[in-house]
């Protein structure tokens, strides 16, 4: 919430940071924090986004 709002006001392109997250954490090992160091846990999120694009190239590379 912005200081001194009153009222509801969409803020640009959360849709996409929220949908992002939700994409993210469909992983398993990015749903809870499983891992002891957070070097460990930005890697299964690259991890998780990596899977997530080679999975989409994949569906449109059918020529």
């Amino acid at each position: 919430k912005l200081a001194g709002q009153t009222e509801f006001v969409v803020l640009h392109r959360r849709w996409a940071v929220e949908r992002t997250f939700s994409w993210v954490n469909r992983c398993r090992r990015t749903v809870r924090d499983y891992e002891r160091l957070p070097q460990h846990h930005a890697a299964m999120v690259q991890w998780a986004m990596i899977t997530l694009m080679t999975r989409r190239l994949a569906r449109h590379q059918h020529t």
